[in-house]
């Protein structure tokens, strides 16, 4: 299962994310893992590579290309088109939670 935790600030904005797992077990393959785990890999990359490319927002992200984790994290208070771009990306993430669930993707909120 892919484990994503969303952190939100006081101010219900969204702040970074963690995502780690695999939508699947190799030993256990059930069919549409992949699927899932390469939307979720897209939504999520192409957030991060968005916030690099059309806004100033400082970040850090990190992504271990074996295991598939990745962290991303504002490293100040992001802007209103960061913000969308988050927004975007939780929205899609969430959907993707709406179609496939559990034992797919789990999505958590974290106050931070």
């Amino acid at each position: 299962m892919i484990d994503v935790t969303v952190y939100v600030n006081s101010e219900h904005r969204y702040t970074g994310i963690a995502m780690t797992g695999h939508a699947g077990r190799a030993d256990q393959p059930v069919e549409g893992q992949d699927l899932v785990c390469a939307a979720a890999s897209a939504l999520t990359l192409n957030m991060a590579n968005s916030v690099e490319r059309f806004t100033e927002d400082p970040f850090q992200a990190d992504v271990e290309e074996d295991g598939g984790d990745f962290r991303f994290r504002f490293t100040d208070k992001p802007g209103e088109a960061a913000s969308l771009l988050m927004n975007s990306l939780v929205l899609g993430l969430e959907d993707l939670a709406d179609a496939y669930g559990e034992p797919y993707i789990k999505i958590r909120f974290e106050e931070v």
